[in-house]
């Protein structure tokens, strides 16, 4: 890619902002910012405006600080995710100011300096906006910045790149006594545009919300030029010791790692995956100096909070594919990450640092692969491997030109057991009841199917949903994904008959969310014939499908399961035909009782490793059933002779309850069987029919 290539360009839309506010514009400028991963990671920098507007009870002008407020991302926030403040009682704050041992005491009198009752919460960084002497601020993390940032010569490289007009400041943990250093840089150095902070990332700033947009993608391109002219014939990280494995098989490998790894590293929550393998990930997984780089750990405080002290480096040669022997040493290679972190707080703790957390590691690296990172969520362990990626180019520009210096073990430490970052994460909610959960739910597209995945999502679990039907299944993908995002819903194509085909899904669950907890066999068919017309192929199919099939994914999940050593639950859609019998159905109901006895063989197996296997019998679930389309609905309609419209009244009013059985309670009847709340329940039936005698198990 050239240089011209990979410079930003301006988005500002003049005639957009025309008509917009101060504020409107500075939510504007922090949406474009947002938007390109080189300007700033997920979540990470923050955007500030200093608007006058009327106070709401002296209706007088006052000044007032718009910053993004705690916990947000520039990219996607609204006009709420803003804190507002009084400039003059910020000013004031410096008053109550008892020096740097005290600083974070100064987070506690934010909340007093609150415009017109706004809720949201001033983020840590609001002084380093506040203090700064001009109406619009960028503090933003772009590599480029970073990798000047963390190189060892870091001040002589900013006075290269940028003359007099940004200047630098040495490492401070971000708080109230940055916010003062900032200010009095700018006061000494009035025609200054912008500042680079070691270690941290780019503050710009100017009077106006376009030219400020504009000069910190001014200041960002001159350091990304830079780079690309400096390290155009020097190969990457030293160049490379290994090669990557073709796509296919480093996905192969992942599949095979990431439960495992899961299994070792969900001992206080269950944890989810990602895997990348980009170009970028995998020059640095191959390189020479991959290991000791890795080993300095990041340096920008965001990447670090995100991505621990360093990451793992799994002990796979790709040459060599010694994938076997890496699984058989991967429980100490981990145990030891574990008693290195647990040291590494020992050595920095304070007397009134937080207990230790999780000591595993978030990142894995594998030569010839990528990288693994694992987290409470799909979503987070993404993020966590973007900001590594955002590490490794900083690594990669730094030590191509200087050498790159990670943050000092007990700055490191510092930021990781903030007290402030502690309590903001004891302010988080309590996780839903299946966070961290990983489900595959075939026949996903059909009503069942689609009803159990949206309860699961709702509870916070991920979900592989798994059909035949390649349209249906996107379908309802993208209507799950419309409302519970993208990262916690994956599909595939699977065909439940196919040994290959469900051994694939599986594989394919492993590297999308790092294992599988829950199993729904929900495929299925039905079919309906007198004994003496029911042909040996229509047998054979019901039996393939709803006895083979249920075989087969149950096999798979117990494999899985195993690995990872973390139990599991398998739920078995039936009928209540698999108990009770049904005339002109012999196929279909004995393809079910089979499925009901499999689930019990199931449970006496799984029960050692603390795999639960259940059963939830419907009956007559019409609404959105695939099996209910077609012959099937004319057969039965003709065995109880009746219409298609007379039949679900015809089923309700045969029911002993009198009510119609729809997919969100045989969903709920899943969710129970998925959940911890039947812990101690294992080779169970519940019916869930409206009331059938004949189906009674007792």
């Amino acid at each position: 890619m050239t240089t011209e290539a990979k410079l930003l360009a301006s988005l500002w839309d003049d005639a957009k902002a025309a008509t917009m506010s101060e504020a409107d514009k500075l939510l504007y400028r922090s949406n474009l910012l947002g938007s390109d991963k080189r300007v700033t990671n997920y979540g990470g920098g923050n955007t500030s405006a200093k608007v006058i507007q009327p106070d709401p009870l002296s209706g007088s002008d006052v000044e007032v600080l718009w910053v993004k407020g705690s916990g947000g991302d520039v990219g996607s926030i609204k006009m709420d995710g803003f804190s507002t403040l009084y400039m003059d009682k910020l000013r004031a704050l410096k008053g109550k100011y008892r020096g740097l041992e005290f600083e974070d005491e100064m987070v506690g009198y934010l909340p007093h300096c609150t415009f017109n009752l706004n809720p949201r919460a001033a983020s840590i960084d609001t002084p380093l906006h506040a203090y700064v002497p001009r109406a619009h601020v960028d503090h933003m993390h772009p590599d480029a910045i970073i990798a000047i940032a963390a190189a060892k010569d870091s001040k002589a490289m900013t006075k290269e790149i940028f003359g007099d007009d940004i200047g630098w400041l040495p490492w401070k943990k971000p708080g109230y006594e940055l916010g003062l250093w900032l200010e009095d840089f700018c006061l000494k150095n009035p025609d200054a545009k912008g500042v680079v902070l070691e270690s941290h990332g780019l503050f710009t700033w100017d009077d106006d919300a376009k030219t400020c947009y504009e000069l910190t993608l001014e200041i960002i391109n001159k350091a990304i030029a830079y780079f690309d002219e400096k390290t155009a014939n020097i190969p990457a990280f030293g160049g490379a010791i290994h090669q990557s494995l073709p796509s296919d098989e480093r996905r192969a490998i992942a599949a095979r790692l990431m439960p495992a790894i899961r299994g070792f590293v969900s001992g206080q929550q269950h944890m989810v995956g990602n895997f990348v393998d980009t170009d970028t990930v995998l020059d640095f997984v191959n390189a020479a100096q991959m290991r000791d780089l890795a080993a300095l750990g990041t340096s920008c405080p965001d990447h670090f909070l995100r991505t621990k002290i360093c990451p793992l480096v799994v002990d796979f040669d790709p040459a060599q594919g010694n994938i076997d022997a890496v699984l058989e040493g991967l429980e100490a290679q981990v145990a030891e990450y574990r008693k290195g972190y647990e040291a590494y707080y020992d050595r920095c703790k304070h007397a009134d640092s937080p207990a230790l957390r999780d000591p595993n590691a978030v990142v894995y690296l594998i030569p010839g692969v990528g990288m693994i990172t694992f987290a409470k969520d799909r979503a987070t362990a993404r993020i966590s491997g973007e900001f590594y990626v955002n590490a490794i180019n900083v690594m990669r520009g730094a030590s191509a030109v200087s050498e790159y210096c990670g943050l000092p073990e007990q700055e490191a430490f510092d930021i990781e057991y903030w007290l402030l970052e502690e309590a903001k994460l004891q302010r988080m909610p309590k996780p839903k009841t299946l966070a961290g959960r990983v489900a595959l739910v075939t026949g996903g597209a059909g009503g069942i199917g689609s009803a159990t995945a949206e309860r699961y999502l709702t509870e916070g679990a991920c979900v592989m949903l798994a059909d035949i039907n390649e349209d249906a299944l996107k379908s309802t993908a993208e209507n799950l994904m419309s409302r519970y995002g993208s990262d916690a819903v994956r599909t595939v194509v699977m065909n439940v008959t196919d040994e290959d085909a469900v051994a694939a899904a599986y594989a394919h669950t492993a590297v999308e969310f790092g294992g599988v907890d829950i199993l729904v066999s929900n495929a299925g068919i039905a079919s309906s014939a007198p004994i003496e017309e029911t042909t040996l192929a229509l047998w054979n199919k019901n039996m393939d499908i709803l006895s083979t099939g249920y075989f087969l994914v149950s096999r798979e999940a117990f494999k899985m399961m195993r690995v990872q050593n973390m139990g599991g639950s398998v739920v078995f859609v039936a009928s209540k035909n698999g108990l009770a019998a049904s005339p002109n159905a012999a196929a279909y109901c004995t393809a079910k009782a089979s499925e009901i006895h499999l689930a019990r063989c199931l449970a006496l197996e799984g029960a050692e490793a603390g795999i639960r296997v259940n059963v939830v019998n419907p009956d007559a679930v019409l609404r959105g059933s695939k099996i209910w389309e077609g012959d099937w609905l004319d057969q039965r309609a003709g065995t109880y002779g009746t219409d298609k419209d007379g039949l679900e009244e015809m089923y309700r009013q045969r029911s002993m309850l009198k009510r119609s059985v729809l997919p969100e309670d045989i969903a709920e009847a899943a969710y129970f069987f998925a959940s911890d709340k039947s812990a101690k329940s294992t080779g169970n039936i519940v019916n869930v029919d409206a009331g059938n005698v004949q189906a009674f198990t007792r």
